[in-house]
């Protein structure tokens, strides 16, 4: 028999740890070797125990978020992140595969699903809940809106919180142009508010 994949859970819940232990000690060839209740913890765990896979909440309260492990943990080399989350945002899931996850499942996967990408992780093969194979296909599907370089200026300085007058006075020109240019943004992004425009176009890395 192979050796059982090694894997070090990575949530800041000690319930959600403990639930995790629990099921896949009932998974053939997993073996758990170790608990962290935050990114700084996974990190300074991975050094000792080597684990092949970090099983990684995303969200970890204060301190190291999950993303930002994730890409510590990759750079290292020789262990692989598998994201286990509630959040299926696009700009969740882009910033976890950047940071070098090689799988990416939501909370709410069934057992065996679980198990299955555990062992594709630790093969180096990648793994995606469903959804989230769905939103990543459809985003490539779909065109990226082409905004001009002074949309793209009102729309940097509308995610820095500025309001119309604020814009209007860091670029000058008048309020009415900013009126006008959001206008235009509004339609090719397809929302109807300022937030909107904001977290559209941080899902489709349209900020520096």
């Amino acid at each position: 028999m192979s050796a059982p994949v090694r894997l070090l859970l990575c949530d800041d819940h000690a319930v959600v740890r403990a639930g995790l232990r629990a099921l896949l000690s009932s998974a053939d060839g997993i073996e758990v070797v170790g608990e962290a209740g935050s990114g700084e913890e996974a990190l300074a765990m991975a050094g000792r125990l080597h684990p092949d896979v970090v099983l990684m909440d995303l969200q970890l309260g204060e301190g190291m978020d999950g993303v930002t492990a994730t890409r510590r943990l990759t750079a290292q080399g020789g262990t692989r992140v598998l994201v286990l989350t509630m959040f299926d945002t696009d700009a969740d899931i882009t910033r976890a595969i950047e940071a070098g996850a090689t799988g990416y499942l939501l909370k709410a996967e069934r057992p065996d699903e679980l198990f299955a990408a555990i062992h594709s992780a630790a093969s180096g093969r990648t793994a995606l809940s469903a959804p989230v194979a769905n939103r990543l296909l459809a985003r490539m599907r779909s065109p990226r809106p082409t905004l001009s370089d002074r949309e793209q200026e009102i729309l940097t300085q509308l995610a820095r919180g500025l309001g119309n007058r604020e814009i209007a006075r860091a670029l000058f020109i008048s309020e009415a142009t900013v009126k006008t240019h959001l206008g235009r943004i509004y339609a090719k992004l397809e929302v109807e508010t300022r937030a909107g425009a904001v977290a559209v176009a941080k899902e489709r890395r349209l900020l520096p």
